[in-house]
């Protein structure tokens, strides 16, 4: 290969250097000066940290799914929460992992000062911890009212914005797309949800299919009324739009309800956890009297110590579900469960258990059984015959069950009591010891 040739690769070589050279620099002065600039300060801004709490959430909620025990809970918490956070995956995950993690932060510290407090009497100990398996319930339906009040308070914000823009645009769907696109605010995907209604081709069948999983009546109301104005177009009265008079008289039935349930809320407050402290303070309560009255032990110990502790125990346990009857504000009314194929739908499909709850069920025609399907249609219940005789049937056996426990051991205590307990002499004033010896004069005297 000659020189000449040698000269002109090179030449090349350099030329297309440069060529690249300048081309990376022309690109990015203009990259520099267009929208991709601000594309990547977008995603700088949003990248997460190398610990995240959005994150952590979301594989916690994933970790709960596969633990058979929470499962149960953690599917509970979806279906509420994806009511109010309609179509919104991460952040129903996100809700129902923070919440289940809360209530696990307070109940998993309380099973553990139970099981120490109580750890020489294992029926109260049994009995407390089947207790706090209530209160995770508890604490899971006060985070979803919690919640669905606030939503309701949104609510007054999102009406007020809705009358605003619609002296704006006068035109519902207008005015809905216009406020809903907050999206910090959880009543702004209801609305988007309202507003693909009101767009939809068929919108009166999208509209009952809304009125199912709406999470209070005054959403419903709100849509029913949208969609009437769409529809048929809006009316004056008294020179005033009927659409927003509709609208004021919904935000005042919300107002008197938010106003009903801060009352609640402060009449009943921490009075749940005040009902359960007897049961928490029973074992110390004993512990003191029989360290310093001794006689009280033969009585603690025997069968009616026993007997009065289980007294305390139902009745801490009734007083508890009255308290969280009478707190219920009804904001979460809908019932979430699987009213389809529930439990006793599947323990029905059994043969041998169909023959043998068929022998309790009154036969169809007969004045008892019309009288119980009555029933169950005046109290809106989801309930069949069937798995309402299900359920008596079950409640009666574990009653029975448990009750044959208490007895045997109320029986096996009393005999333990008889071939134990020593013959003693009382003394109120310092325990009690079978022989007393004291010292006088250097020899000592029983």
């Amino acid at each position: 290969m000659s020189n000449q040739v040698i000269f002109y690769i090179m030449g090349g070589s350099v030329g297309i250097l440069v060529i690249i050279i300048l081309a990376y620099y022309i690109l990015s002065k203009k990259m520099q000066k267009s929208e991709y600039r601000q594309i990547r300060k977008l995603q700088q801004g949003t990248k997460e940290k190398s610990f995240s709490t959005e994150i952590l959430f979301q594989r916690l909620y994933i970790t709960y799914a596969r633990i058979p025990f929470l499962k149960r809970y953690i599917l509970k918490l979806r279906r509420r929460l994806e009511i109010i956070n309609i179509d919104d995956e991460y952040n129903t995950r996100k809700d129902s992992a923070k919440i289940l993690t809360k209530a696990l932060a307070i109940v998993v510290p309380t099973a553990v000062l139970t099981i120490v407090i109580t750890s020489s009497n294992y029926l109260l100990m049994f009995i407390l911890l089947i207790f706090e398996l209530f209160m995770v319930d508890t604490l899971i339906d006060g985070s979803i009212d919690k919640k669905d009040t606030n939503l309701l308070k949104e609510q007054l914000d999102f009406f007020s914005e809705i009358r605003h823009a619609y002296h704006e645009f006068n035109m519902v769907e207008e005015a809905i797309y216009q406020v809903s696109q907050d999206d910090e605010m959880d009543i702004s995907r209801q609305g988007e949800k309202i507003y693909e209604i009101l767009i939809a081709d068929d919108p009166e069948m999208e509209l009952e299919k809304y009125y199912d999983i709406a999470p209070n009546v005054f959403l419903k109301e709100f849509a029913g009324i949208s969609y009437l104005t769409k529809e048929f177009g809006d009316r004056k009265v008294n020179g005033a739009s009927l659409y927003l008079k509709n609208i004021n008289n919904i935000t005042k039935e919300m107002q008197l309800e938010i106003l009903k349930r801060d009352k609640l809320n402060y009449v009943f407050q921490s009075l749940s956890f005040i009902s359960v402290a007897p049961i928490l303070l029973l074992e110390p309560l004993k512990n003191w009297s029989i360290s310093n009255f001794s006689f009280t032990q033969s009585w603690y110990n025997g069968k009616p110590g026993m007997i009065v502790q289980i007294l305390i125990l139902i009745i801490t346990v009734v007083s508890y579900i009255m308290v969280r009857r009478l707190k219920d504000n009804g904001s979460t009314g809908m019932n979430t469960k699987n009213t389809e194929n529930p439990w006793q739908a599947k323990l029905y499909k059994n043969k041998y258990v169909k023959r043998f709850v068929d022998l309790f069920i009154p036969k169809d025609g007969t004045k008892e059984y019309r009288k119980i399907k009555q029933l169950l249609k005046d109290a809106a219940s989801h309930l069949k015959i069937e798995w309402l005789y299900i359920n008596r049937i079950v409640l009666a056996v574990v009653t029975c069950i448990a009750s044959l426990i208490i007895f045997i051991y109320l029986h096996q205590l009393a005999i333990d009591y008889v071939y134990t307990e020593p013959t003693t002499t009382y003394d109120i004033l310092r325990r009690n010891d079978r022989k007393r010896y004291g010292k006088c004069n250097g020899t000592y005297r029983t």
